[in-house]
């Protein structure tokens, strides 16, 4: 293990979440009790503490002019971002870190931060899935993949909400001091080292966007309503009154996708929903107009890379038994 020590600069500003802050630092901090020689300095743009989301402080070391040649520049998320824009002062404090550093990387909406200075243009990124469609839109010339729990590009790494700012810390861990390293590390902070699928299995069911065209949007009613019913194309479009072709270019052109690949995705998040009450996942495939719960299966391991029973143990409301 190399003994260098490694510089990490975390920069902070007012209305950052704390657990972004604090759960990669912990990580290093846990790695340093392992033989590694990672040292933290909570930057802002002037030198000044900041206030947390939750209204706790945070003390800071310096101002980012203080330090310009950080190994590892990582740069938090908010809740301030993206409902407001990136200010001056912070996007320049942040490509000023960033010419320097060997790496940078992002928790949850610090991706915005990043966007703002240029950083993600022509680069794979990632963020919260509840505003990962505001990131493209934001930076279109970034490539954005609302699903994984963290990205890396190059030298430049982000990462989905909150927690996945453990895995993204996990992962340099492992990049500069091996699997054993962050392997204890994980053990030590009773977290999983690598989470099996993306961030599909957090987002809540039937959350996006409705589609812009009242046909499309009668589809989603409709299979809410009888997610067991027939939704054939041809079925569709016998009861929307319009041809297949035309459905079918609706669907591609608005949506990118098939009306069979569409209906499937809203059965999807249904059984997810079913399996959240407690019910069976053999229960919850047969209500949301799956033919078979090998079908459910399927489209769980495509979509998440886990099993509809690995989704229901973490997430489903537990059930009290009944007592007589």
């Amino acid at each position: 293990m190399s003994s260098a020590p490694h510089r990490v600069a975390i920069l902070v500003y007012d209305g950052v979440k704390l657990l972004d802050v604090a759960g990669p630092a912990e990580v290093f901090g846990e790695a340093n009790l392992l033989g590694a020689d990672y040292r933290i300095a909570v930057l802002s743009t002037t030198g000044a503490d900041v206030t947390s989301s939750i209204g706790m402080r945070i003390a800071v070391d310096g101002s980012a002019a203080t330090r310009t040649d950080p190994d590892t520049l990582l740069v938090p998320g908010g809740d301030v971002y993206p409902r407001t824009p990136v200010t001056r002062d912070l996007a320049e404090a942040t490509g000023h870190l960033a010419a320097h550093a060997g790496r940078v990387a992002s928790v949850c909406s610090g991706a915005f931060v990043l966007g703002a200075t240029g950083l993600l243009d022509g680069r794979r990124a990632t963020t919260h899935w509840k505003i990962a469609g505001e990131l493209a839109s934001r930076h279109p010339k970034a490539r954005v993949e609302p699903d994984a729990i963290y990205v890396r590009d190059g030298t430049m790494y982000t990462s989905a909400g909150v927690t996945a700012g453990i895995d993204l810390a996990l992962a340099l861990v492992e990049e500069d001091h091996g699997p054993d390293v962050s392997r204890e590390v994980a053990r030590s902070l009773v977290v999983y080292l690598q989470r099996a699928g993306g961030q599909s299995q957090f987002s809540a069911p039937l959350q996006g966007s409705p589609p812009r065209s009242p046909a499309l949007r009668r589809v989603v009613d409709l299979v809410t309503a009888d997610p067991a019913d027939d939704y054939s194309l041809a079925a569709l479009a016998g009861r929307l009154n319009v041809s297949t072709r035309h459905l079918t270019r609706l669907f591609r052109e608005e949506l990118g996708t098939t009306p069979a690949r569409y209906v499937e995705s809203i059965r999807f998040d249904i059984a997810k929903s079913f399996l959240d009450q407690g019910h069976t996942a053999t229960h919850a495939a047969s209500m949301a107009g799956f033919p078979s719960y090998e079908s459910l299966r399927r489209v769980f391991a495509r979509e998440l890379s886990i099993s509809p029973a690995a989704y229901q143990r973490r997430f489903a409301t537990a059930r009290r038994e009944q007592t007589g």
